[in-house]
This record gives C-alpha cells, structure tokens and sequence, in this order.
C-alpha cells in the first residue's frame, strides 16, 4: 500500500510518497512561492534533485502537478494514481473536539474552521489542502493526523491556566500542545530500539527546530508539554518569545501603540533568539556568533539551553524521575554544542554525556555514558512516516 503524505503551509506544500510494505521513501519534495508566478517545486526521486519551474495560482494546481511528477515517465515512481491508496495530512490544531487522528470528513474540515483561531498561520493551509485533494482526486479516503492530538492525555492540572474558568468553557482557552506526531514518534522509536513496552517508562522529549517544545512522556502518554494555546508559548524559540510575563505584553502594546495583530506578529516572527541577538532568524547563524564571543548572541544560546533544562527538570517533578531524555528536530539532531550545553546543567540529576559519541550529527545514538542516570538519545524524528502509519491503520 502506498501512502501520499501531505503537509500544506500557506504558500507551501510539502509531500512523500511512502511504500508502507517497506516504510521507503519513493518520492519527497516541496513547492514553494504558491501563488505566484515565480513558484518552483523540488522533487527527490531515485537519488535525483529535481527542480521545475511552474507557476501554481493555487494548492489546487500545486497538488495537481506534484501528482503528475509522480507518473512522469521521465523519472515515473508509480505507473498510476490508482496505487496510491489513501492521502494523510499533517494538521495542527483539532481544538478540544479532536484528540486521535481521525478520517477526514466534512465535519472534520468543520472543526478546522472553528479552531482558525487556535491556529491562523496552519489551520486555513491545511483546509486548502484537503479541498485541494477533493478536487484532484475524488473519492481517495484522506486522514487528518493532529499536532494537538498526542497531548489530549494531559490531565486537567496540567492543562488548565491560572485565569477566570469562564474563558476556558466559553472559548477553550487552555493548554493544547504541539509537535505531537514529533513526540509521538521518537517516544514509540525508543521503545523498538530498547525493545520494551512503554507502560513504565519516564520520558523527556526535546524537539528542538525552528519551532521547538518539550514534552514529559509516561507510560506512552503526554502528561505535560511546553507549548500551549498556540505554538507560541514555552520555549524561546528562532523567532518566538515563549514564555513571558503577560504584562510585557500589554506594556509594549501600550507604549508602541500596537494593535492584537501588531503584537502577534512581533512576538511570532521578531522575538525569541534571533529578537535576542540582533541577527538573521537562523539559529546556524547565532550559535556560531555566540561561539565566537558575540554577547548578545551568547545570551540567547544561554537562554535557549537553560530553558530546556529547566523544563527537563519541571518534568522530573511532574513524572516523579526521567528514565529517557530523547532529542530530535533539526536542532536537537544536529547541534552538537546545544546538546552538550543541555546536558551539563542537567549533571545534577545524573545525566552524563559521552562527548565522543555526541560529536555527530543526525544519527539514531546513545549519547549518555553507560553509568549515566538518565539514557540520552538522539533519535531523528520522522513525522511523516508516522503520518502515514496513522493513515494506513485508519483506511484499513
């Protein structure tokens, strides 16, 4: 069975197309600039980069001629679109209405609209997608596979603010967490490499990207994790604030004259390490600023660091101890100096690091000592994949 995953941003799409038979890759790719006349997809296939100019005015024509590379004799994959048995999507926020991946239906696509809120940068995207899909291949089942769903098991304590309770019941303000797919992953992989079962495991999971969260893992199941309402909060992130005294909000709100959106956007796209630093929103760019001595670029990695241990540490308290801490995303996969930097405040709960074993980048390893406390891992997250085993135990 053949499994297209799908992964729309608002001028984006990013898709694989998985034989699930053997979990291999068949074809991956991105297009970009939806919507504009300078629009151009990348397509992987059998080792080659392809890049095609095409102009798509809309995620309709975008699906449409990433279906057609895939039966392109030129490099064709597959021979029909019949083979692919069922399309999965990567959706961010089912609200509270939603807490496992589900088949897609029209009610489905209803949610998605009353969570835009939730989500305004991810939800519409993934709503274009699925119509998009409708349109292009008629009748194919479809499954939404949700960020916020793996989070559904955190008890009330942990989920609830410290505000009126009337705004939770009138308009679900809560705590719903992100990267659940990520977290999912990783935790479930760390158990086939162990070769245990996940009921009486402690696990940390440190996703660590352009957006990152942690999430405190027991016996399979979130009971706690960074982000909140949106994926805004926890963390200081590339471009997020995270977490943060509300009155710096309004403070600022007041003083620059900002409207709501005005200040979302700030605390979005102009906060988090690179606001810290000064610099270019790419956290490659400010490690290597701090390395060299640029204080304000140390101060952001530092603070970076400290959160996340921090945040390691809550999560001790909230599991009663921490067998596993796993780390994964692009930055947990590759920074070597942000995993050492991590891992050296959390030496006083035991953790020990095997700097030969953590110089690397990208690969499934042990990174802990054999009388380390706590096994640290790094385990390449693969949500994708993992899209697309949600979709195929659904469709079956």
């Amino acid at each position: 069975m053949k499994i297209l995953v799908l992964n729309c941003g608002s001028s984006s799409l990013k898709y694989q197309l998985i034989n699930m038979e053997t979990e291999e890759v068949l074809a991956s790719g991105k297009y970009e600039r939806i919507g504009e006349d300078e629009a151009f997809i990348t397509h992987k296939v059998n080792g080659q980069k392809i890049e095609i100019k095409h102009p798509a005015k809309t995620h309709e024509e975008a699906v449409d001629f990433t279906l057609k590379q895939l039966i392109n004799p030129e490099y064709k994959v597959i021979d029909s679109l019949d083979e692919i048995s069922a399309i999965g999507h990567r959706l961010v926020h089912g609200g509270e209405k939603i807490n496992k991946s589900v088949i897609i239906t029209d009610e489905v696509v209803e949610v998605l609209k009353e969570c835009i809120d939730l989500a305004p940068l991810h939800n519409p995207a993934g709503i274009i997608g699925i119509e998009a899909c409708k349109k292009v291949m008629p009748g194919k089942p479809m499954v939404g596979v949700f960020d916020t769903a793996f989070h559904q098991t955190m008890p009330k304590d942990k989920f609830i603010y410290p505000i009126p309770y009337e705004y939770y019941k009138k308009y679900g303000v809560r705590k719903y967490g992100f990267h659940g797919t990520s977290h999912m992953f990783v935790s479930q992989r760390l158990a086939e490499i162990e070769n245990k079962s996940l009921e009486g495991t402690k696990i940390v999971t440190c996703h660590l990207g352009q957006g990152s969260s942690i999430c405190a893992i027991k016996d399979g199941k979130s009971i706690d994790t960074s982000m909140g309402l949106t994926p805004l909060g926890g963390l200081p992130m590339v471009t997020r604030s995270g977490d943060l005294d509300p009155s710096v909000v309004t403070y600022i709100m007041k003083k620059e004259n900002l409207t709501p959106t005005q200040m979302e956007d700030l605390l979005n796209k102009k906060s988090g390490l690179s606001g810290m630093s000064g610099l270019v929103p790419d956290f490659r760019e400010i490690e290597i600023a701090s390395n060299e001595g640029q204080p304000d670029a140390r101060i952001a990695v530092e603070d970076f660091n400290y959160t996340i241990a921090s945040y390691v540490a809550k999560y001790a308290v909230a599991m009663n101890g921490v067998d596993y801490i796993i780390f994964t995303g692009g930055i947990g996969e590759n920074q070597i100096n942000i995993r050492k930097g991590i891992c050296k405040k959390l030496e006083f709960m035991g953790v020990k690091l095997d700097l030969d074993s953590n110089n690397m980048r990208g690969e499934e390893k042990v990174i802990s000592t054999p009388d380390s406390k706590i096994k640290v891992y790094v385990i390449p997250t693969n949500e994708e994949l993992m899209i697309a085993k949600e979709t195929l135990r659904l469709v079956k």
